[in-house]
């Protein structure tokens, strides 16, 4: 089993990653002494995992489990309203801890609605899919998505640990491990070009969900985003570049009904053309973008989109919640490992959305 710190003075908290985690949580949940444990899960999880996480969680604390709809677009506040209706009817208190297994929706709702019961209880997280194992479990943002742009209402909500099992990866469509591809790809770019030609070199056996290439790319992202959210855990500043590819990713989930893409897919498009954005501000040059373009269609993962207007585009990315006063805030790539935020004239900006299919 791997441990990675993240050193938040009192809200630190481990990340574990290795197999068969997921049935030794009550040893890692009873360390907090929680008066009740209370898990959370999807209809699409709950049958995998469920039976395996009540197992060894009842001989810590009673518990109970509450199950929730699949899908990005139970990501509301209708949603948090039924977890906080579970956790009263079962007498939740402030020494309970709730669980959260499955992705990245369900880590940030039951996350949300556990930071506002009783003005915040104590979650562990159990992402159990690539995705949420390699970047939405850990640095405490929670939230769910509003009419105007995704994750518009939340908070930070840091877990008490998150417990990271590979072999959840092995029920995963390959549709689903290629969308986590996405978040490595993306911490290699923003902070470290040797991890990102490791991982670009390791893709097959990353597909193939090899077990020692997995633990690797997990422990390598989370070290690199663990680093970052103790040096800016709010997103004052530095935290912010880890939303590369995001304010581009983030219309088009928004666009498309949250339906039509993958997060870790809208986020692959959203890289490269942060990346043409890049180039044609004269940050990166054609060799790069090149090379940013050709890592994400090995991973198989789209570098381009059709059939979504401009204006629209724009419109969206306006209502981002990292603008400011209308204007966006682009996290662009000063070279592969290396990012940073810029304002862009309008005109660039969709340049960049027209190439990359854009209407």
């Amino acid at each position: 089993m791997r441990r990675i710190a993240v050193n938040l003075a009192g809200r630190s908290y481990d990340i574990l990653i290795g197999t068969g985690l997921i049935g030794r949580l009550g040893e890692f949940v009873s360390a907090l002494a929680p008066t009740s444990i209370h898990v959370v899960c999807t209809d699409v999880v709950a049958p995998l995992y469920a039976q395996a996480v009540l197992d060894s969680c009842r001989g810590v604390a009673p518990t109970r489990l509450c199950t929730i709809p699949d899908g990005e677009s139970i990501k509301t506040l209708a949603t948090v309203s039924a977890i906080l209706d579970a956790l009263v009817s079962g007498h939740a208190d402030r020494r309970s801890v709730l669980v959260v297994v499955g992705g990245g929706v369900v880590g940030d709702i039951a996350g949300f609605a556990a930071s506002i019961y009783m003005r915040g209880i104590r979650f562990v997280q159990v992402p159990t899919t690539l995705l949420a194992q390699v970047d939405s479990s850990v640095g405490g943002k929670t939230g769910v998505n509003h009419a105007g742009g995704k994750n518009l209402i939340g908070s930070f909500h840091q877990p008490s640990v998150v417990v990271s099992d590979t072999s959840s990866l092995r029920t995963l469509a390959a549709r689903e491990v290629r969308a986590g591809l996405a978040e490595i790809l993306k911490h290699g770019l923003l902070a470290d070009r040797e991890y990102f030609d490791r991982m670009v070199d390791t893709l097959p056996q990353l597909l193939a969900l090899d077990g020692d290439a997995l633990a690797a790319a997990i422990a390598g992202s989370c070290e690199i985003k663990a680093a970052v959210v103790a040096r800016d855990e709010r997103e004052n500043g530095e935290r912010a570049l880890l939303n590369l590819g995001h304010t581009f990713g983030h219309a088009i989930e928004s666009l498309t009904g949250y339906s039509r893409w993958l997060h870790g897919e809208a986020v692959a498009c959203g890289l490269c053309l942060a990346a043409d954005l890049s180039a044609r501000l004269g940050l990166i040059g054609p060799d790069a973008l090149e090379t940013i373009q050709a890592a994400v269609a090995r991973a198989g993962l789209p570098v381009r989109i059709a059939g979504i207007s401009r204006a629209a585009a724009f419109q969206a990315m306006r209502a981002d919640k990292k603008a400011f006063a209308g204007k966006i805030d682009f996290v662009l790539l000063e070279r592969i490992g290396q990012a940073v935020r810029r304002q862009v004239d309008d005109a660039l900006v969709e340049a960049t959305l027209s190439d990359g299919g854009f209407v």
